[in-house]
């Protein structure tokens, strides 16, 4: 541990504290350090670069002991942490905010569409005088639905699974009506043509 004496200024050069450190750093000399007073703990963070290729600070500290006021100068103690963030980083959270938006907004209109089916084929099974021809509008609908929970699966935003249900849960529903209302019969055999 390299101590340097303290004058009677409260003001510590950073050129002083360079040319006590045991290895070669890359500190700014026109910066320094000032204490308000002699008793006030002085703690700054200073950038260097590690030999080993990370990035860290030398804190220094000017220390009292805690019985009676005793200045002891400036300690260079290393401290691991972390430096300026990479761009990489930087561009990756850049990334993740885009997508996290553009995901929002597949996954609303695949929400949309699934209840517009889901509130047509209700209003069809409640509606006394139902027409078959009326099924048609539904399956438009059906169709614009796997669509966008196609295009939702296919950009990852939802997993393939889930788009199958939501699929699955759309037809059954459907299904479900078309044999309410007699227009489907299930296990019927296909009548061959002659």
């Amino acid at each position: 541990m390299a101590t340097a004496t303290a004058t009677t200024s409260p003001l510590f050069s950073l050129s002083s504290l360079c040319a006590s450190l045991p290895s070669p750093t890359r500190i700014p000399t026109s910066l320094s350090l000032r204490a308000l007073s002699p008793r006030a703990r002085l703690s700054a963070s200073l950038p260097f670069a590690s030999p080993l290729g990370g990035y860290g600070t030398w804190a220094a500290t000017s220390t009292s002991s805690a019985g009676r006021l005793r200045r002891r100068g400036l300690e260079v103690v290393c401290e691991a942490t972390t430096g300026r963030q990479p761009d990489s980083v930087k561009k990756r959270e850049r990334q993740n905010d885009k997508h996290r938006i553009r995901n929002h907004a597949r996954k609303a209109e695949m929400r949309t569409r699934m209840k517009k089916v889901l509130r047509a084929l209700e209003k069809l099974r409640k509606k006394p005088d139902a027409q078959p021809e009326e099924i048609i509008e539904i399956e438009k609908l059906i169709s614009e639905a796997y669509k966008a929970i196609d295009k939702t699966v296919k950009v990852g935003a939802m997993h393939r699974n889930t788009g199958n249900h939501r699929k699955s849960r759309l037809a059954r529903r459907k299904k479900a009506i078309e044999i309410l209302r007699g227009w489907y019969v299930p296990n019927a055999e296909p009548v061959a043509a002659t």
